[in-house]
């Protein structure tokens, strides 16, 4: 009869000590996808230059990019982006960010759409947009109860964020118009 190794696990202690592009998902080691596209570049940068935008008012909010989270002891991720509600004790995120934006590739499909959907819903992360610049889509949801609930599949709509301290909106169709330059 044989035997299975144990899989070895580590926590945020080990991943702070580590070399090159890492995420963490419940004590197992993830390398990172090579360095975005350049249409995954142009999908963020008009997502944040909208969300920073519309939260330049906002004195509790604020949109962050490719940070770490640290959601416990043994889960560190790092979203493509972010809006937090609250300011972080120093220099790291140790909670769940009100919003996550994952702007999906080939080589990250499956760990956004099925590893990072539970591990943000476990974490507490209220909306999740998961955006698909190929298909011009981005399909939101929202937590309930805790579980996520699709809210929308968008193209070219604007959808809004109810978050703690303010309301933001994203225009999709300006996303991908930075596709088109």
């Amino acid at each position: 009869m044989s035997r299975l190794p144990e899989i070895e696990r580590y926590t945020v202690e080990d991943y702070l000590r580590w070399e090159g592009e890492w995420e963490l998902i419940d004590g197992i080691p993830q390398a990172m996808a090579p360095s975005p596209a350049v249409s995954h570049q142009r999908v963020a940068a008009a997502l944040f230059r909208q969300l920073d935008e519309a939260l330049e008012h906002c004195a509790a909010c604020e949109v962050l990019y490719e940070i770490d989270v640290i959601l416990n002891t043994d889960t560190v991720v790092r979203p493509d982006l972010l809006v937090t509600c609250w300011r972080p004790p120093g220099e790291r995120l140790t909670r769940a960010p009100e919003l996550i934006v994952e702007v999906v590739s080939v080589e990250s499909a499956r760990r956004d759409e099925r590893t990072k959907f539970e591990v943000y819903r476990a974490g507490g992360v209220a909306n999740y947009v998961l955006v698909y610049p190929m298909d011009r889509i981005a399909r939101i949801y929202h937590l309930i109860e805790g579980e996520y609930r699709k809210v929308a599949d968008v193209s070219a709509e604007r959808q809004d964020f109810d978050l703690p301290a303010c309301r933001v909106e994203i225009d999709f169709a300006r996303v991908w118009r930075r596709l088109d330059r």
